[in-house]
């Protein structure tokens, strides 16, 4: 995918996988992780509560390819938007953006106008999470 970062083959996948705003599930998102890393990806999970700018600092700490948030609370359309931003203003927009959890359909073509790569409700098998990271990462 065009403006996705080229990686090194040495090392593995690097996936932030995040929890922002007040949203307190996150049995989906330790599900993904656990999977991810099953598949041979480093995942860092940032738990609970993240906002931003911890988000922003824990991508660029662990220089991480792909940023996922998983959502449940409605929060995606405010917390994203500025996560995007944000991430471009800090030189961190070739990273891979995903969004995960429960997004209403309607939501989908404004997140990907905003510029986040793909977009996944709960009932997508975590398979092709990651098939689809593999997929835009070009190597």
């Amino acid at each position: 995918m065009e403006g996705t970062r080229l990686r090194s083959s040495e090392r593995s996948i690097r996936v932030v996988l995040a929890k922002m705003g007040l949203d307190c599930h996150d049995r989906g998102a330790k599900a993904v992780a656990h999977f991810l890393r099953e598949s041979g990806m480093e995942v860092i999970y940032t738990g609970l509560f993240q906002t931003v700018d911890q988000v922003i600092n824990t991508t660029i700490q662990e220089d991480a390819d792909v940023v996922g948030i998983s959502c449940l609370s409605g929060e995606h359309l405010t917390f994203v938007p500025s996560l995007l931003e944000r991430m471009k203003e800090q030189g961190l927009d070739d990273r891979l953006v995903l969004v995960g959890g429960a997004i209403p359909v309607e939501d989908v073509p404004f997140l990907k106008e905003k510029g986040v790569h793909g977009v996944f409700s709960g009932a997508v098998p975590v398979s092709r999470i990651a098939y689809f990271i593999r997929e835009n990462l070009r190597r």
